[in-house]
């Protein structure tokens, strides 16, 4: 297996979700969707509204643009912000994905210092980029440099003990159960003080 950089890999991940395109809002299919997501009907959500039926429904159906103070009165109808009658719901809450990988079963992908095993790897648009790790580097000269991409990163120490080191604090030892929640645009780099490498969870945020 050749060696893959790990900046190479979390920008693979990051490419494999696709260019976002946000489809344009329609208030009317908005107001509607919220409502029924209530189990509400036309009557009574105008009613919590303080609006009358046929203005909700000339709003729902595209019929008319409502007034700063209609907007007001809706949002406050059904309990929500101004703001959040213009917000599409996110996809990824409600479209139900999930991903399931049994012990040894996630996709090796191997560096010149770690041996990453990639979780979720066939689920594709992923937010976090979740992996195992097997760190066998044992002194911060075997990197050619510090290991830098964009996001967050969080580090949990599933065996072992563990050397972080970041480009902006003193280095620390964790411990099996330990973790940091670092920025990865500093540099970073860990290494096994165990006799055995270590192993840890990292999740990488990718957006």
């Amino acid at each position: 297996m050749q060696p893959t950089d790990p900046k190479t890999m979390i920008r693979v991940a990051r490419e494999a979700g696709g260019e976002t395109h946000v489809e344009p809002l329609n208030l009317g299919d908005r107001v509607r969707e919220l409502r029924r997501s209530r189990g509400w009907t036309l009557e009574e959500a105008a009613k919590r509204a303080g609006l009358a039926r046929s203005t909700l429904s000339k709003i729902e159906n595209g019929q008319m643009s409502p007034t700063y103070d209609a907007l007001k009165k809706l949002a406050g109808g059904l309990s929500i912000s101004v703001p959040q009658l213009f917000t599409p719901p996110s996809k990824a809450q409600i479209n139900g994905r999930m991903a399931v990988t049994k012990a040894g079963e996630g996709q090796a992908q191997a560096t010149v210092t770690y041996e990453h095993e990639l979780l979720a790897a066939g689920l594709l648009k992923k937010q976090m980029l979740p992996y195992r790790a097997t760190i066998r580097a044992r002194s911060f000269d075997e990197f050619a440099g510090w290991v830098r991409h964009n996001g967050e990163e969080f580090l949990y120490v599933l065996t072992g003990v563990v050397r972080l080191y970041t480009e902006f604090y003193e280095p620390v030892d964790l411990r099996r159960g330990d973790s940091a929640y670092y920025d990865a645009a500093m540099g970073h780099n860990v290494i096994s003080l165990s006799d055995d490498d270590a192993t840890i969870l990292w999740v990488t945020s990718l957006v």
